[in-house]
């Protein structure tokens, strides 16, 4: 693996799919490698976006959150993230590999929230100053699978966050906006079906990773 530059790699999926834990095998596996790697996750990633997570994830108050507030929290949380965090670490030559980032926001907002895309697209790009991810692995799962693996996760784990709880039908957009953002972006984007072993799901990733560097 070349460590001359760093090298941006996000994990995006619907509910479900397993990102955390392919985040943490995948980490290891580039550090075995020898390169420096840290794990990030969006919104979030330095502590005043994770104050901003907390109030996109789970505001339960009396007043709503609406759309629009909330698509402008998500990009005020990137904005803060890449500047602080992302940007850094790239510029001295780390892997860097985020739970979610801008696919998220098209997916979720966009697609499923029925958000003006072309809008969305220039927000996102005022928000990351120019830092594009180099290589985004998509986990690909029904959403029906998903609800079922986030159930399990929130008995152990504690409630639903607000985007858990939207319905089948919602979530069945977001999969079909990732599955538009792969279509559009083959180069960059890479679809892995995430309804296998976790050990062969990361077995696929690991061949991705080594053809990409």
């Amino acid at each position: 693996m070349n460590s001359a530059k760093g090298f941006f790699i996000t994990i995006e999926g619907p509910e479900g799919a397993g990102k955390s834990t392919q985040l943490q095998m995948l980490r290891d596996f580039i550090e075995s490698h020898g390169r420096e790697c840290i794990v990030t996750r969006e919104p979030g990633g330095t502590p005043v976006a994770e104050q901003l997570r907390a109030l996109i994830k789970h505001h339960n108050g009396n007043e709503p959150i609406y759309d629009q507030t909330e698509l402008l929290l998500i990009e005020a949380a990137r904005a803060q993230h890449v500047r602080h965090f992302i940007a850094p670490a790239l510029e001295r030559g780390a892997v860097v590999l985020c739970d979610r980032f801008y696919d998220s926001t098209t997916a979720y907002q966009g697609y499923a929230r029925r958000m003006d895309l072309e809008m969305l697209h220039q927000l996102n790009s005022f928000a990351v100053g120019g830092y594009h991810p180099d290589l985004t692995i998509l986990l690909d799962i029904d959403p029906e699978k998903g609800f079922n693996r986030t159930a399990g996760r929130t008995e152990t784990l504690g409630e639903h966050d607000r985007f858990e709880l939207e319905d089948l039908s919602f979530h069945k957009v977001v999969r079909e906006g990732f599955l538009k953002i792969a279509a559009a972006e083959p180069e960059r984007v890479k679809i892995v079906s995430a309804a296998d072993a976790p050990e062969k799901v990361h077995s696929k990733i690991r061949e991705l990773l080594l053809n990409a560097f």
